[in-house]
């Protein structure tokens, strides 16, 4: 058992009580007349200034079959500059790996309220490129081995994420979903497999709309 499996999900956003749905991992492929969304510019683990992970990776040898849409529970700063995504991103990782003890940031890729796309686990987007494997991720207990998570900075339970942030959610979903032959109707909310108020209720509200935008993104 790795070290994120061990540990504790202590990540830092709002807990709460809900119904925890069923944890299977059967996705709807796309048509294979499915247009491939143009790649989201996404600064790599090296541009934003990573740490090494504290332990190896997985790699899994099977696409992904699910989106899982989070926050990080955080401010909702008015800095939208890239330097301070690239921060964003450097706390979360030491958030995770200080922290809660895992072996890296858990989540897949992270999207600053600036609209920057960054990878967040080592190897997520090399991963996502070849459409072919996946980095076993720490955002979900029961989704880490199929779903990608997208964290987005920022706090959603009574406010709406800023458009430069929501319209690059678009893109980078629609871009997953071309890469892996995820269907938008697998795009899900964390609160869908688990006890917690994340991705907070107005940006889970919004998820219809981003289903809808990404089935039209992808044509």
């Amino acid at each position: 058992m790795d070290a994120d499996s061990r540990s504790l999900n202590r990540r830092g956003f709002l807990l709460g009580a809900g119904a925890v749905a069923g944890l299977g991992i059967t996705g709807l492929a796309l048509p294979s007349s499915a247009q491939a969304a143009a790649a989201p510019r996404i600064y790599s683990c090296a541009e934003w200034g990573a740490r090494p992970p504290a332990d190896p990776l997985v790699t899994l040898n099977h696409p992904a079959n699910r989106i899982l849409v989070h926050h990080i529970a955080d401010a909702n700063s008015t800095d939208y500059s890239q330097a301070h995504a690239f921060q964003v991103a450097r706390d979360e990782q030491a958030d995770h790996i200080d922290n809660n003890g895992w072996s890296d940031t858990g989540q897949h890729f992270t999207i600053s309220r600036g609209g920057y796309d960054l990878e967040g686990r080592h190897g997520s987007l090399a991963a996502l490129r070849s459409g072919n494997t996946m980095i076993r991720g720490a955002h979900c207990p029961g989704q880490n081995d199929n779903a990608i998570g997208i964290e987005n900075e920022g706090t959603y339970m009574t406010v709406e994420p800023p458009a430069a942030q929501w319209n690059a959610l678009i893109a980078m979903c629609a871009y997953v979903c071309t890469q892996y032959g995820i269907s938008p109707d697998e795009i899900k909310g964390h609160r869908d497999y688990y006890n917690t108020l994340c991705p907070g209720d107005k940006l889970y509200a919004k998820l219809p709309a981003l289903r809808t935008a990404v089935r039209t993104a992808i044509g």
